[in-house]
């Protein structure tokens, strides 16, 4: 399964899951970022961190690291 900091900008899908549990992903969980919630990656910073995903209609930027952590269904 693809991790959301494999994905590059203008691709989009669906969170599926989390490789890991504990404050990384209750945060995450507490943005919005939840299973079955769809996205879409906005833009990566020139040296690749931070990215930019659009979910639920506003614009978030996560650690690359925070992004390895969130597995995604891809659809585009």
């Amino acid at each position: 399964m693809t991790t959301l900091a494999d994905l590059a900008p203008g691709r989009s899908g669906t969170i599926a899951g989390f490789r890991e549990s504990g404050p990384v992903v209750h945060r995450l969980m507490q943005l919005g970022v939840i299973e079955g919630q769809p996205f879409a990656v906005v833009r990566t910073a020139p040296m690749g961190d931070p990215i930019e995903i659009e979910i639920l209609g506003y614009a978030l930027s996560l650690r690359r690291s925070e992004a390895r952590v969130v597995l995604v269904s891809e659809v585009a």
